[in-house]
């Protein structure tokens, strides 16, 4: 397909916080369409009231942009296709149904639930498929009447055709579906109000997409939408049947597709905890796609340089939460430390920082950041490795304090404080060789020897490289935590 005519949509439901499932779906479609210099249609599905928020809108919204998953037609982008929630566009739907029903594409349907039901069961009871049989295909125009008289509600249905349908999904071939399958299905309800069943083909039409990459879980849907696209360019409402392609289910837990409920399916998670947009994404684009045998680190625009459909894997795909811990450290480390540097700001202010705003010492920061930036997994990391340069006295914790201070601990944080008192405190290496000095002197080893210098002096047993810590601390509150913690240890 030439350049510039792949048209592309994204088309959520404002429902509930962004899942990472559909976040791969609109990433996906994102990077198919910039690989191909196509277009990206950004839609609300918005026709279920009771569900659909505005919070839940403006949260999708939100997300989007943090991502950098930009959109070329959709909310406040505007574009020839508008609106772009469908909540707008109910004229639209109805006047698509009337022209589905006088073209006799469609008919209405009087079967009530019971009706429904009971023949459902009987079919069952027989072997037979249990989908709707067709009894109102082919009432006559008395029989609707007398139905209308008697006050009975109809249900608008599409007319399947009697014969198989075939496709090439982009993702597992060419997939057919025989007519016993995919029985009449409806589209619009009792009350009126357009179903998914005909809003989403028809926006699709009009809005001319090309390609619909979207979730397995949709699959059983296309070969219905397939029909009524054709009744749509029959009608001169559509200009073509879009290429599909469905997308590998994601996995959580105990093999079980990844759903809302799963604490690790929220995209907030992921941000409020610091992953990186770059990190998260390719993680995500990693789930049903692979860049290559041998490489899981790139960026976003190596992706999209790389992106292809041939290479997107039919088999479901499972998260893995280390998996994609690992990767957004690798996209931490990727930084330039200016970057790095303001991408912490956040989680060093409150409500994430323990300390008060004027001890927040910024040269002191902007000295330890390079260090930390190889140490962290996600963002809010942070916090608790450089909390020891602004609190006035270090996290009391216990557990560390215990497994540190053994042995003899006040006669090694002597020994060490003298050799610190008289040290070069412009130089680390100095600082290490101090209490290097200070271990050799009791029959320590350098690892067990700064152990209870680094539990005194930043509350913790691991962190950020101790002797850089202590020169960006300073000799003055080095040495005053070393005597705090040499009282508590005689006392």
């Amino acid at each position: 397909m030439a350049n510039g005519s792949v048209r592309v949509r994204f088309c959520p439901s404002p429902t509930g916080n962004p899942h990472v499932g559909l976040v791969r779906t609109a990433l996906f479609n994102w990077a198919y369409a910039r690989h191909n210099g196509g277009t990206m249609v950004f839609r609300i599905e918005d026709t279920d009231a009771a569900r659909d928020s505005e919070e839940s809108y403006n949260q999708l919204l939100d997300s989007l942009r943090w991502l950098g998953l930009d959109w070329d037609e959709g909310p406040e982008v505007g574009g020839p296709h508008g609106p772009y929630r469908q909540s707008q566009r109910m004229d639209i739907y109805k006047d698509v149904a009337g022209k589905l029903i006088d073209g006799g594409y469609a008919y209405p349907c009087y079967c009530t639930a019971l009706e429904l039901e009971a023949r459902r069961d009987a079919a069952r009871a027989a072997g037979r498929p249990s989908g709707y049989d067709g009894k109102c295909r082919t009432l006559t125009a008395e029989q609707k009447a007398a139905y209308d008289a008697e006050g009975r509600e109809s249900i608008v249905r599409f007319k399947m055709p009697d014969e198989p349908i075939t496709f090439t999904d982009l993702v597992r071939g060419e997939l057919t579906f025989t007519p016993e399958n995919v029985p009449d299905y409806g589209i619009v309800r009792a009350n009126g109000a357009p179903l998914y069943t005909l809003v989403n083909p028809v926006d699709d039409a009009l809005m001319e997409i090309t390609h619909v990459l979207r979730g397995e879980d949709l699959l059983s849907s296309t070969p219905r939408q397939i029909a009524l696209y054709k009744a749509l360019i029959e009608l001169g409402i559509a200009k073509e049947v879009p290429s599909f392609g469905h997308l590998p289910y994601v996995m959580g837990e105990g093999n079980k597709k990844l759903s809302k409920r799963d604490p690790q399916a929220s995209l907030n998670l992921y941000r409020e905890r610091g992953f990186l947009p770059e990190g998260l994404l390719n993680y995500l684009s990693l789930l049903g796609w692979s860049f290559s045998a041998d490489q899981d680190i790139f960026t976003i625009p190596e992706m999209v340089a790389k992106f292809d459909l041939a290479d997107v894997n039919a088999n479901p795909a499972r998260f893995d939460l280390k998996k994609a811990e690992a990767i957004n450290a690798d996209h931490i480390r990727m930084l330039d430390v200016k970057t790095f540097t303001e991408a912490c700001e956040p989680w060093l202010k409150a409500p994430h920082a323990n300390w008060a705003p004027e001890d927040f010492d910024r040269a002191a920061w902007e000295a330890i950041a390079p260090y930390a930036q190889t140490r962290l997994t996600v963002l809010s990391d942070i916090t608790a490795n450089v909390d020891f340069l602004f609190l006035k006295e270090p996290v009391e914790d216990e557990a560390s304090w215990t497994k540190a201070m053994k042995g003899d601990p006040v006669a090694l944080l002597t020994t060490a404080r003298e050799k610190l008192q008289t040290a070069d405190w412009s130089s680390a290496e100095s600082l290490k060789e101090a209490v290097l000095a200070a271990g050799e002197s009791h029959g320590l080893k350098l690892g067990k020897a700064q152990a209870p210098v680094r539990v005194a002096v930043t509350g913790r047993t691991v962190g950020l490289p101790l002797f850089e810590s202590l020169e960006i601390l300073g000799k003055e509150k080095t040495l005053a935590r070393i005597d705090a913690a040499l009282a508590k240890l005689t006392a």
